[in-house]
């Protein structure tokens, strides 16, 4: 009995249920109905091209005879069966080339089509291209054209770069299968490109003909296989599924345009030739009514479309798609700079190009500038400012060559950002982050310069004046005055848009409308009594946006005079809406309204509103220094801190928020005296905020101190720990095992995590957040258990190095809450080389190499004014170098590996020397050469260019090794010279890539 009989018995007489049971290659062998039933479900298994690789694989096993010897594949029965059944499944698919590619390997399909050449009665032993397709049935010439599109698009697809998958331990056994179908794989490209002419042949010819095709179906391979050909019926006009003309002239088009695209790099007018083949795609694919039989990339072809015309200068009046990037090209082609500055301009209000786009536009430039054509550097600086603009709009980190540009600035190029600011907001209203963002750029751009002319110009600016909030301006215009008194900046105050005149011959509905507008306390008053004039009925409900906090809805509802309620009512909620815009002038004016009212007839809410004016000035000093304002706040908020926090009063509705941000703005303001010495003992009991803010005031205040583990750390270690626990439950299953039970939300900590992390993320004091990502980057190494891949931050070794009750921590949760709050962190200040080291880590730990290599490059380049200087080891560490190295490895940059492994205490030769001995290299290989000052490696690179015949490359180290610098004989310090000035070239050069 085989084994897979045994496997079915057994799972019969199982009492168990089970899952269905895959249907076995040899079954449609024995019933002849079975696969088309089978290829009608839903979700056969298995499936179609799994079916087409059993039936093959059957079908090619090599035989042995009775000498042992190992014979080809036997023409039998059997295997012709298998052979039509594999067949059969393609057609079922509809010969659709784009799915059997991507279900089958070449080798697998090279089979299978030559099979369906056979059984088209395709004449053996003759070449394609000397075949008349116009004369053959329509099948026949149908097999003949599937296999060379297939030949061609194999070609193309070949073409394109395969990250090679390495086999782990338990796969080294299938190394020598694999390694075969590799070598089958090379073998039978080599075929496929030298007859690529031959196939192109082959299918220019099939656009020739003008009439319909037809190709194999279930049908008419089942009359092949009862051997029904001899009436006619397989070679008739009619026979198979139909495929219309312009059906296969247009799939034909675009797998021509394809090859002859690949071929371009090599031949220009092959680009040429490819437009045109996609021209005639489109044509077609728009002139279709069904393209069930047309398999393309419509997003792909437009790609094609575009860059065919960009590489051929070509502007198609008939063409109605003028797309920007087109616009770009014919600029650039026709060297109308000026133009395309303009563009880009343009770009910054509509965004329609992609930033990578702009910035090969600027790279192009760049490479024509460092060719000679030194009249474009100022279309260079230009488009770099453009760029700069719009990922200040956007937000975004602005590159290292704006920087480089600022470094030695002129009037005109000032001049010039500030047109291009003013420009790119438009005149149409910009949106609010576009001025906050635009806001913030004119800061960096005023804290960058230094030249004090040049400084004016961009503070008396309009844009300035307008986008710059006046705290903003008072502190930049203190900075400017201490560097010359002849500075004078004033604006005058923006008229107010809520001055709505009233009427007395007005409706209520007017009244509501310019109640929901109106912020000023004497207006709204005057409004509402008005509308209580006109009707009696509560209207603190005219806008469902009014919202007061929750905690105080009972007590301002419990007011029994109507107009009291809605104006306390609606006071409270514009003025809450007012803190969230940071409107804090207009919130401090209805709150101190509401202030007065409420103080004549309730205590309690007197105290309420109190506390809620402490929230206010607490929000407006933390925006304040979160905008870049360094003034203390003043002793009088402080104390009223320390007040609440310490306020008890029965029977007192208080919100948690104040209380939370009360501890953070302690904190944000290095208050730890208070907190770790004078805050009652019974408030940390109670307050869980106070107690979190006391054992990180009391951690931070010790941090200078030795490195070993102190109480106050524990403490805080094992508060956080709990809150990143979950509650486990036994719980007895069916089979009488005790299993666990975890629930996320544990009540075990003294707060939940969300809440935490909310906490966490009002906090902006250094030492505070380093503290936290130092505690939350331990506790993530210990659940991980990866002592290889470890996260690097700062004051580690204060913690625990051991948990006791491992299995209750939520793992993910630790996981998230060190990627939140590093990059929150970052955003506070993106300059913050150990937290740059720490982001960079988890990227790395996590395989984002690129992004950890875009970080680590970044640490290194705020500690050395973008490389300028020299490193600090303390950033570049071994460890570090090693995790770079380790990057640029992952995405196949071996030429930046073995420069890299310069940069290591001790250079390691053997990962230089392996990195350089690959020759699929991602990265500019031999102009890396320069930036080599190791002899050795020099001197490895010639023998292994000159090993290869690569003439060209040996000449380029041959010159590198030639340098009178880079001589053994040379002092110490001329070689310790050279060595930092390609360091800083190497890491600039770097940074201009990854950045």
């Amino acid at each position: 009995m085989s084994v897979e009989t045994v496997d079915r018995v057994a799972a019969v007489t199982s009492g168990r249920p089970s899952t269905p049971l895959q249907t076995s290659w040899f079954e449609f062998l024995l019933d002849g109905s079975l696969l088309e039933n089978h290829l009608q479900k839903s979700y056969p298994d298995p499936t179609p091209v799994q079916l087409i690789i059993q039936f093959l694989e059957q079908a090619s096993k090599p035989s042995v005879n009775e000498q042992n010897q190992v014979q080809p594949p036997a023409d039998n029965r059997r295997n012709r069966t298998l052979k039509l059944l594999a067949l059969k499944v393609a057609a079922h698919m509809k010969w659709d080339l784009d799915a059997l590619e991507k279900g089958l390997t070449i080798p697998v399909l090279n089979m299978l089509l030559n099979e369906l050449l056979c059984v088209s009665k395709v004449p053996p032993g003759v070449k394609h291209v000397d075949l008349d397709l116009s004369t053959l049935p329509p099948t026949t010439a149908m097999a003949v054209i599937i296999y060379n599109r297939w030949a061609i698009r194999t070609i193309v697809l070949s073409s394109f770069p395969e990250k090679q998958t390495k086999p782990g331990p338990h796969q080294m056994n299938m190394l020598s299968i694999v390694q075969q179908e590799k070598e089958m794989t090379e073998n039978i490209l080599t075929v496929l490109k030298e007859q690529a002419t031959d196939s192109i042949s082959v299918l220019e010819g099939a656009l020739q003909l003008k009439k319909d095709f037809y190709v194999h179906t279930l049908r008419t391979l089942d009359l092949l296989a009862a051997d029904a050909a001899a009436n006619g019926e397989t070679e008739s006009s009619t026979a198979g599924l139909r495929i219309s003309a312009d059906e296969l002239h247009c799939q034909v088009n675009y797998d021509l345009g394809g090859i002859f695209f690949q071929q371009g790099c090599t031949d220009q007018t092959a680009y040429e030739k490819a437009r045109d083949h996609f021209r005639q795609t489109k044509e077609l694919f728009t002139k279709l009514d069904s393209t069930i039989h047309v398999h393309l990339d419509e997003k792909r072809l437009a790609g094609y479309w575009n860059a065919c015309k960009a590489l051929t200068e070509d502007c198609d009046p008939s063409d109605t798609q003028n797309t920007p990037y087109n616009q770009i090209n014919s600029l650039i082609r026709a060297h109308n700079h000026q133009a395309v500055i303009e563009a880009f301009i343009k770009d910054n209000m509509c965004r329609s190009l992609p930033n990578n786009f702009r910035r090969s536009v600027l790279r192009e430039f760049l490479y024509k500038v460092q060719q000679g054509e030194s009249s474009l550097d100022e279309v260079c600086y230009k488009l770099c400012v453009c760029n700069a603009v719009r990922d200040a709009l956007e937000g975004e980190v602005l590159s290292v060559r704006f920087h480089q540009l600022l470094l030695k600035p002129s009037k005109k190029m000032v001049d010039f950002i500030l047109d291009v600011c003013t420009l790119s907001l438009g005149k149409d209203r910009p949106s609010e982050s576009s001025r906050r963002n635009m806001a913030t750029f004119m800061k960096t751009l005023c804290e960058t310069l230094q030249e004090l002319p040049l400084l004016m110009g961009v503070s008396s600016h309009k844009l300035f004046v307008e986008l710059l909030k006046e705290e903003d301006r008072k502190v930049l215009v203190e900075q400017l005055r201490k560097r010359s008194a002849t500075i004078n900046l004033s604006a005058k105050p923006l008229p107010s848009f809520y001055d709505i005149p009233a009427s007395s011959s007005v409706s209520i509905g007017q009244l509501e409308q310019q109640l929901i507008l109106s912020l000023e306390p004497r207006r709204i008053r005057q409004i509402l009594i008005e509308l209580h004039g006109m009707a009696e009925r509560p209207f603190w409900r005219v806008n469902s946006k009014w919202e007061a906090p929750k905690d105080y809805i009972n007590v301002i509802l419990g007011i029994k005079d109507n107009l009291t309620k809605d104006l306390v009512y609606i006071f409270m909620a514009k003025g809450l809406h007012c803190i969230s815009i940071k409107d804090f002038p207009h919130a401090r004016q209805l709150y101190s309204a509401c202030l007065e009212l409420v103080t004549e007839f309730s205590p309690k809410l007197r105290q309420v509103m109190l506390n809620e004016m402490l929230l206010l000035e607490v929000r407006a000093h933390e925006t304040m220094a979160a905008e870049g304002s360094k003034e203390r706040p003043p002793s009088d908020l402080v104390s009223r801190v320390r007040g609440y926090l310490e306020m008890r009063i029965h029977d007192l509705p208080l919100r948690q928020v104040v209380g939370e941000e009360c501890v953070a703005f302690m904190l944000n303001w290095r208050e730890n005296d208070y907190l770790t010495l004078q805050v009652p003992p019974s408030l940390v009991m109670n307050n869980p905020y106070i107690k979190i803010g006391q054992l990180l005031a009391s951690t931070c205040k010790e941090l200078p101190g030795p490195k070993e583990c102190r109480r106050t750390a524990k403490e805080l270690w094992d508060v956080v720990v709990q809150i990143c626990s979950m509650s486990v439950q036994h719980k007895r299953n069916n089979d009488g095992r005790v299993g666990l039970i975890k629930q996320r939300e544990s009540s075990l900590g003294i707060l939940q995590r969300s809440k935490f992390i909310t906490f966490i993320k009002k906090l902006r004091e250094p030492l505070v957040l380093t503290t936290l990502i130092s505690l939350f980057v331990k506790f993530h190494s210990i659940v991980r258990d990866d002592i290889v891949n470890e996260v690097t931050a700062e004051h580690l070794t204060i913690w625990p190095s051991t948990l006791l009750n491992i299995q209750a921590v939520d793992v993910e949760a630790v996981a998230v809450t060190v990627k939140e709050l590093v990059s929150y962190a970052l955003t506070l200040n993106p300059n913050n080389q150990s937290w740059l080291i720490t982001q960079a880590d988890i990227y790395f730990v996590t395989n984002q190499y690129s992004a950890a290599l875009n970080l680590y490059l970044q640490a290194g380049a705020v500690c050395s004014d973008f490389f300028t200087k020299t490193v600090a080891p303390d950033i570049y560490s071994d460890q570090v170098l090693k995790r770079m190295i380790k990057c640029c490895s992952m995405m196949n940059c071996h030429t930046q590996v073995a420069v890299l492994c310069q940069f290591l205490r001790e250079v390691d030769y053997m990962t230089a020397f392996k990195a350089l001995q690959e020759q699929n290299s991602h990265d500019a290989m031999d102009s890396f050469y320069d930036y080599i000052w190791d002899v050795t490696i020099l001197e490895y690179l010639t023998h292994i260019h000159h090993k290869r015949g690569e003439t060209e490359k040996r000449q380029i180290a041959i010159k590198a090794i030639g340098q009178t610098e880079l001589n053994t004989s040379n002092p110490e310090e001329v070689l310790l010279l050279a060595a930092q000035k390609r360091k800083k070239r190497f890491l600039q050069a770097m940074a201009k890539l990854y950045f």
